[in-house]
């Protein structure tokens, strides 16, 4: 009898994975299970051939986020579920579990159909502070950008921004910009089949004057231990976000990105159920987690 065979599944720009991803290759043959790595968008695929797929590094999905869900929905034994990456795709998310009593960024959102002339977009913009515009569907920096309040300047780029991304049918997403970022950066909690792995310190992605269109930049990253309010934080996240989406099963893999309030308390930025990077490389052995998790899957 043959190995049960797994996807990996990543997109044309990163044709052999992720650097961090890598390890889980050998990873899953230590438990049996023979890993290939296939192009989310090859149409030679076939899906079904596969005991279990697993969405990794798909990061060109954005723009084609419809083509992408549909996809999803095509492919049999896929992990995350179709219906979590239909759900998670769209940063709307955050609004649901923000009404489910989560701790959210606090958040202006745009509606496209509701045509916002530059005045009404100005009057919505924040007096002061710096502040962060993305679109709801993004992956990484793509399409986001941090400005500061109170310079003409800047807020006429601001209002350019945002007409820009409602004019291509964007849900526009106007946050504070959370100055612990750069003091403090982000932590985020990898869990893998529901349970706790590891949590590792980013630092800011965006400075101020950073234009729309920058991509990815580098996160440096450091092992941090979890916090116990952190853990706590997130594990709610998790528990709400599976019963706001009827899960009856734990993800395979989630990433939980959090960010101290100015009372030291954690503050939900992402939940990260589709393409999140995990962090092999600064937590040797979580790779093996991940492994035994996909066997018992299959």
């Amino acid at each position: 009898m043959s190995n049960p065979r797994i996807a990996l599944v990543t997109c044309e720009q990163f044709p052999n994975l992720d650097a961090d991803d890598v390890v889980l290759i050998d990873a899953l043959a230590k438990e049996g299970l023979t890993a290939s790595i296939e192009i989310w968008d090859d149409k030679t695929v076939v899906w079904s051939s596969f005991d279990l797929v697993i969405i990794r590094s798909t990061w060109d999905y954005a723009p084609r986020r419809n083509e992408f869900v549909q996809w999803a929905k095509s492919v049999p034994n896929l992990a995350n579920a179709s219906h979590i990456i239909e759900w998670n795709t769209d940063k709307y998310y955050l609004k649901d579990l923000g009404e489910a009593g989560v701790e959210i960024v606090r958040t202006l959102w745009l509606d496209p159909n509701r045509h916002f002339r530059s005045q009404a977009i100005h009057t919505r913009l924040p007096a002061f502070g710096d502040y962060v515009i993305k679109p709801s569907i993004s992956a990484g920096a793509q399409d986001t950008a941090r400005y500061q309040g109170v310079t003409a300047k800047a807020r006429g780029e601001a209002i350019l921004h945002v007409r820009d991304l409602l004019r291509e049918g964007k849900h526009v997403m106007i946050q504070p910009y959370l100055t612990q970022v750069d003091s403090e950066g982000e932590t985020s909690l990898i869990f893998i089949d529901g349970q706790f792995s590891h949590a590792v310190r980013k630092t800011a992605m965006l400075s101020r004057g950073d234009a729309p269109g920058e991509t990815y930049q580098q996160e440096e990253l450091a092992l941090e231990g979890a916090d116990l309010s952190y853990l706590d934080f997130a594990e709610n996240v998790m528990t709400v976000a599976r019963k706001t989406i009827n899960s009856g099963e734990n993800f395979l893999f989630a990433r939980v990105d959090l960010i101290p309030n100015d009372d030291g308390q954690p503050v939900l930025l992402e939940l990260e159920l589709t393409e999140p990077t995990l962090f092999f490389g600064v937590h040797p052995g979580a790779e093996e987690l991940f492994a035994k998790a996909v066997a018992k899957r299959v």
